[in-house]
């Protein structure tokens, strides 16, 4: 790709972050007439390092961008990344552990895709130490980018070595935020311990309405630290929106502006004060649409949430 200019992204953002307030300090909703979802009307959240706007809605890639050369599935992956953008999408999300995904993102990202807004997240993941650099250098060649927004540690596998690494790359300019990240609920103590010793912009985590552990702790915590939070397996890989198929949503859903319980779903994690952005990955493009018609509406205040939770529990 070409035309790579980051302080034009940031001026970008920046605009669509001023359209109007949100429901909540520091976020920005604009609101736009039409059926279907626009970059206008995206909610954006703030990164804490920076005060850069993000879209709160992004997209992940773990085994829906893991296609290979199949060209019907590179033909579909180009439709869901125009929806996705098309709907005012960022971050997208990756990493070398998801088999050919970050060879499917460089054949299937638009040539624009820079100038749309993409924010580039990828991740460190070797057991070596020292052969972080040359990964990172592979899936920068992959996507076929100059440089990535963030970088992070994945799964905290060698954390020490690579975050040294990351911090060397983040004051060369060689990538402008730096994370770490974990999933399924794991290790949470020694992510806790990183947060609270490390200079880093981004934490990945597992959270979604049926899984609240880090609610306890690290989500206050990043809120005190000044850390952008990930949440990953929004929909535990599916299994949430399964669990409410064909069940009605509720009438609070239409307070928030949600039709679905997937944007429901969404629009709880998003909810959360302390988390920025929400990675739920598909292979279709009506449900990317779907994705991106959350958090659309007035966002749910502690109370609500609470009840959403209790009410999805009941299903």
């Amino acid at each position: 790709m070409s035309g790579f200019d980051p302080s034009r992204r940031r001026l970008l953002h920046a605009a669509s972050g001023l359209l109007a307030a949100g429901a909540l300090p520091g976020l920005a909703l604009g609101a736009t007439a039409g059926a279907g979802p626009s970059a206008a009307s995206a909610l954006t959240k703030p990164i804490p390092a920076s005060g850069e706007p993000l879209p709160a809605i992004g997209m992940g890639t773990w085994i829906t961008f893991n296609v290979g050369d199949n060209a019907s599935a590179l033909a579909t992956r180009r439709d869901i990344l125009d929806a996705f953008f098309a709907a005012g999408g960022g971050m997208i999300d990756s990493s070398p552990m998801y088999g050919s995904a970050e060879a499917v993102l460089g054949n299937t990202l638009p040539a624009d895709a820079e100038r749309r807004g993409l924010f580039s997240a990828t991740k460190v993941w070797t057991s070596d130490g020292d052969a972080g650099r040359a990964e990172i250098e592979q899936s920068r060649g992959l996507w076929q980018l100059p440089r990535f927004d963030l970088l992070q540690v994945h799964n905290l596998l060698a954390w020490r070595a690579h975050l040294e690494t990351l911090k060397a790359m983040r004051a060369n300019g060689q990538v402008r935020y730096i994370g770490m990240t974990t999933s399924h609920g794991r290790r949470h103590r020694e992510l806790e311990r990183v947060m609270q010793g490390e200079p880093i912009d981004f934490v990945q985590l597992t959270y979604n309405i049926v899984d609240r552990e880090a609610e306890a702790r690290l989500l206050p915590l990043a809120e005190e630290r000044g850390i952008a939070v990930i949440a990953n397996r929004p929909y535990r890989r599916g299994a949430l929106p399964e669990r409410a198929a064909g069940k009605p949503l509720p009438g609070w859903g239409k307070d928030i502006g949600c039709d679905t319980w997937p944007q429901a779903l969404l629009t709880f994690i998003v909810s959360h004060p302390a988390v920025t952005c929400a990675i739920p990955a598909t292979s279709r493009v009506d449900h990317m649409r779907e994705n991106m018609a959350a958090a659309r509406g007035p966002l749910p205040d502690a109370a609500l949430r609470r009840r959403m939770a209790a009410d999805f529990a009941k299903l």
